[in-house]
């Protein structure tokens, strides 16, 4: 069951700014520590926005990348100065590759998840407002790029509805099935080539991207909104000053070592934790008022 999802009604530069910080520091950032607070955040984020599908994306799918990816680099890669066994074929299996393997599991996975987010809080219409006088063209062009893979999904479910009810069911056999996929892939390209060109018509007509062109806008940047961005922009500017610092310091190869505890480096796991969790934050808050509103009516 999904929630209502107080952040997603905050200004489109808002979130922007959060999946963008988020999205920069979960790829940049190797810190064992950073890396579970942003996956862990990520992951409860989802869950909060899609309920179950989420979990059950997590487990199914994410979990295999995982493991996938953490079996893989030590296959292949063979730095580090702590050996663990030889490989048959005579590679060395080393601490430090294997480390690193799942360090980029996580990132992987992360990063995937934050997406995941994205795609459900800023929608087109959030991408458009805020870079559609800047760079009209890209903006329609990104936009139509971020809906396609569910817009996709949505219509292969369609065609393979009808294809049945049409009494054209997969048949059986490995070319039977190849040729009804082949089919309805055919189907698939040839709606997704259609409908790229009726929205640039329907654009086009419209006068999107001419020179003075106005445009309605149903978002105003308020008071909850500036607060958020400049909480955003804090946590923001404070963790970068931690990683120029080197607070956040941490490498694999040639052996795993990273900056000891101390009162700095913890305070910024402390606000990248705050920053990660901030939409988490927001939707609990807003939970607890609407209980107490219900409560007391």
């Amino acid at each position: 069951m999904k929630n209502r999802d107080t952040f997603s009604s905050y200004h489109p530069l808002v979130n922007f700014l959060y999946f963008a910080l988020v999205l920069l520091f979960s790829m940049c950032f190797m810190h064992p520590a950073c890396l579970l607070i942003s996956l862990s955040s990520a992951v409860l984020y989802s869950v909060y926005l899609k309920g179950r599908e989420a979990a059950r994306f997590s487990l199914r799918y994410l979990l295999p990348l995982v493991l996938l990816a953490a079996v893989l680099n030590p296959a292949f890669n063979h730095e580090g100065a702590t050996i663990l066994l030889y490989l048959p074929s005579g590679n060395p299996l080393t601490l430090e590759s294997l480390a690193y393997g799942l360090a980029a599991a996580l990132m992987l996975a992360s990063v995937v998840v934050w997406f995941s987010c994205y795609h459900e809080i800023m929608t087109e219409d959030k991408f458009v407002y805020l870079f559609g006088r800047v760079i009209p063209a890209l903006s329609l062009v990104l936009s139509m790029a971020l809906r396609f893979v569910p817009r996709f999904r949505t219509q292969l479910r369609a065609v393979r509805q009808a294809q049945r009810c049409a009494g054209r069911a997969a048949p059986r056999g490995w070319l039977g099935r190849l040729k009804n996929g082949l089919r309805i892939l055919s189907i698939l390209i040839t709606w997704s080539l259609e409908n790229a060109i009726e929205t640039a018509d329907s654009m086009r007509s419209r006068g999107y991207g001419l020179p003075g062109r106005t445009a309605f806008s149903i978002y105003r940047f308020g008071s909850r909104d500036r607060q958020a961005l400049l909480w955003l922009a804090f946590c923001g500017a404070y963790i970068i000053s931690g990683w120029i610092a080197g607070g956040l310091y941490f490498r694999y190869y040639p052996t795993v070592r990273g900056v000891a505890p101390a009162p700095f480096p913890i305070s910024f796991l402390l606000c990248y934790l705050a920053l990660c969790l901030t939409p988490v934050i927001l939707d609990r808050k807003e939970d607890r008022a609407w209980t107490r509103l219900q409560s007391a009516a």
